[in-house]
Formats: structure tokens, C-alpha cells, sequence
């Protein structure tokens, strides 16, 4: 079997959570402090639910996938939807990733889509970020949360590696992530140096001719048909023709 090159450049992680655990409130957070929007740009939030429909029920329906840039490094930042009802959305954003950051509420804890998304990404082999998120609120037990997320590892079978994910303390809505609970609160650069220390870069064969696992179809009245997937094996270059 030949070596696989590792692109270096290179990361993709998806995040899932519980609904409502504040992911989406994190991707807006960590679009703003990678330099994705000019300083004077007036940003709505919730920047990644753009179907009218999530925005007016306040929940991510289907996954979606950004690219910001940190240290000279691309990470591809895939939100999944919390909500039961669209497991399968959860199941084709994991097939993009090499790495999930596991969001969940430092009042609420794992609940039943934590468990469910978990078991998902455990399966799929994907190196785990746990961020315990919200740790300003009243009610917040950040160490208890974190022993019940260990809990649920182990109840789903997690092996010895999987369980020593790092441990993240965060603020999604003032944008800040401290490795420790009582490290001063700066900015979320914690935790995108962890991103590139923790997820690996994707492998390919850069000799194979293209191929491309398409996970999603959209369209963009800009673009035309869009195929939303994930390369791996070969090159692709703009305006290039592929065999579907």
C-alpha cells in the first residue's frame, strides 16, 4: 500500500452538541476572531443558518460548511443540527470531518442528542474537542458536567485514546475558550490551537486522479448547482469537467 500524503495546511472538524448547547453561536464567534469579516462589517448573528425557515425557529435544520484561516492554516468548520429530527444531516457532515468539537451545556450537561451525535462521531474514529460551554450561567457545574461526559464515553464503549480528549472551558457568547476554568478569560485562541495540535490533517494520494465523496447538493443563484463534499484522493483545478 503506497504512503498517503497529509496535507498539513489542512483541517476539518465539525461541531455537535445537544440543540441549543450554543454552537452556532460559537462559528459566529470564531468567524469574527479569525479576520473573516472586516472590523467596521455589520455581521448578523446566527451567520450560518441561512435557510429563512432556521432562523425563524432559532435552530440549525441542515449542515453547513465555512472555511477560516488560523496560522496559516484552512480549518473547514462543518455545523451540525442539534435536533433529532435530522440525524442524517449529523451522519454526512461526520463524513467530512477528521475531528469534532463535542459542545455541551455547563448547566445542562450530555443529554439525549449529546449521546447520540457522540456515538456517531466515536464510531467514525474522529479525535474529540470536549468544550464545556456556557460556564457563566448561574446554574453552571462545570466539573460535574465534565465527570458525566467521561461517563458517557465510557458508556459508549470509548477506547483508551478516545478518552483522553482535551477539555475546554467556554463563553460562546463573549467569544472566549480557557483550557483551565479559572484561567483569565481572552479570546478563543485556546481553542483553535488546539484544533490544529489535536486534529490531523486529512491524507490523500496525491498520484490517484480525483475523487470526491459528495455528502450534500445545493444550489447558488451565483454558482448554479453546488456538490458539497470531501476530496480524497488527487487534484482538482477551477473549471475543471468531472465524471459523476
Amino acid at each position: 500500500m503506497k504512503d498517503l500524503v497529509r496535507n498539513e495546511k489542512l483541517r476539518n472538524i465539525a461541531i455537535i452538541a445537544h440543540v441549543d448547547h450554543g454552537k452556532t453561536t460559537l462559528v459566529d464567534a470564531l468567524f469574527r476572531q479569525s479576520g473573516i469579516f472586516r472590523s467596521d462589517q455589520q455581521v448578523d448573528d446566527r451567520v450560518m443558518d441561512s435557510m429563512d425557515l432556521e432562523r425563524e425557529r432559532g435552530i440549525t435544520i441542515s449542515a453547513k460548511n465555512c472555511a477560516v484561516s488560523w496560522n496559516g492554516v484552512k480549518i473547514n468548520i462543518i455545523d451540525t443540527p442539534g435536533h433529532a429530527d435530522f440525524g442524517g444531516e449529523v451522519e454526512r457532515a461526520l463524513s467530512m470531518a477528521d475531528g469534532a468539537i463535542l459542545l455541551v451545556d455547563a448547566a445542562e450537561g450530555p443529554l439525549p442528542q449529546t449521546r447520540f451525535v457522540l456515538r456517531k462521531a466515536l464510531e467514525r474514529g474522529l479525535k474529540i474537542i470536549v468544550v464545556i460551554n456556557k460556564i457563566d450561567r448561574k446554574d453552571a457545574r462545570a466539573q460535574e458536567v465534565l465527570n458525566e461526559v467521561y461517563d458517557l464515553f465510557i458508556d459508549l464503549d470509548a477506547t483508551e485514546e478516545q478518552l483522553e480528549f482535551p477539555v475546554l472551558y467556554a463563553i460562546g457568547r463573549d467569544a472566549v475558550a480557557m483550557r483551565e476554568l479559572d484561567a483569565p478569560r481572552v479570546d478563543l485562541s485556546p481553542l483553535f490551537e488546539t484544533i490544529l495540535e489535536v486534529v490531523p490533517g486529512p491524507s490523500y494520494d496525491p498520484e490517484e486522479p480525483f475523487q470526491m465523496l459528495v455528502s450534500d447538493l445545493d444550489y447558488s443563484e451565483y454558482l448554479g448547482r453546488l456538490a458539497v463534499g470531501r476530496s480524497l484522493h488527487g487534484t482538482v483545478r477551477s473549471n475543471e469537467a468531472l465524471v459523476c
